[in-house]
């Protein structure tokens, strides 16, 4: 019980510390600034455009990575695993440079596309970190489906989209919103992929966790506990969130 104490213990405290660190009209204060409701919005809506683009790209991978056999699968396995214990920094840093003049940047902006040190660079940063989850998440959940499943439907003269939409995807569903809500609180908690992608300019690329690291930086406080305890109250309504599927998904 003693190391379960432990832990317990310091996580309440570190929480309890952000919480006591102001008092309570300084951080009503800090909450309704227009830098903390600026780094709120932004983050909001570049993760969930990083998770739409996430589950459009991870979903369908999933699928085919759970229910196909190919030559290169099991090294193809292994590369998409790197993302998810690749420091963010080093994710942000090859980035930046496939995104960059010499590379995809060059007939990107010939198209007038810019994708560093824009709102646009936050979305393709946390798109990385979240399509991996997802990604994963999806296989795990398709791979949980019997196969037999959809092979029985097949004699039975269903096609391989069929089969994907009416049976593979439903009983997989609990699995995959699981995941891709544990995928939007990692995109919402992203902070070194994005510094290096897009910057952290104020009140243009400041999402929360960018805000809490330049308030601390110069000082304002205030505003960085403000940032932090509004990321972690989100974080914990999406946790709740992945959980109750979860107790869901066991019958609890």
């Amino acid at each position: 019980m003693l190391p379960l104490a432990i832990v317990a213990v310091t996580v309440a405290g570190v929480l309890g510390a952000l919480v006591l660190r102001l008092r309570w009209g300084e951080l009503a204060a800090a909450l309704s600034s227009a830098e903390t409701l600026f780094a709120l919005r932004l983050s909001l809506l570049t993760s969930v455009a990083a998770l739409v683009i996430a589950l459009t790209l991870g979903l369908p991978a999933g699928y085919l990575m759970a229910r196909r056999r190919f030559p290169g699968r099991a090294l193809l396995d292994t590369l998409l695993d790197l993302p998810l214990v690749m420091p963010p920094l080093v994710a942000g840093l090859g980035l930046l440079f496939l995104f960059g003049r010499p590379m995809l940047g060059g007939p990107l902006g010939a198209l007038g596309i810019e994708l560093l040190f824009s709102p646009a660079g936050v979305v393709l940063a946390l798109a990385f970190i979240a399509t991996m989850v997802v990604l994963r998440s999806a296989m795990a959940s398709f791979q949980s489906v019997d196969p037999g499943y959809g092979a029985a439907a097949r004699t039975l003269g269903a096609g391989a989209w069929e089969v994907f939409w009416r049976i593979d995807l439903p009983l997989a569903g609990r699995g995959i919103a699981a995941g891709a809500l544990l995928a939007w609180a990692r995109a919402l908690g992203e902070f070194g992929a994005t510094l290096i992608v897009a910057g952290a300019t104020r009140l243009r690329t400041e999402t929360l966790p960018t805000a809490v690291f330049l308030n601390i930086a110069t000082g304002e406080t205030g505003v960085a506990v403000a940032c932090a305890l509004l990321l972690l109250t989100v974080a914990l309504a999406i946790l709740l969130a992945a959980r109750a599927l979860g107790w869901r998904k066991d019958g609890v």
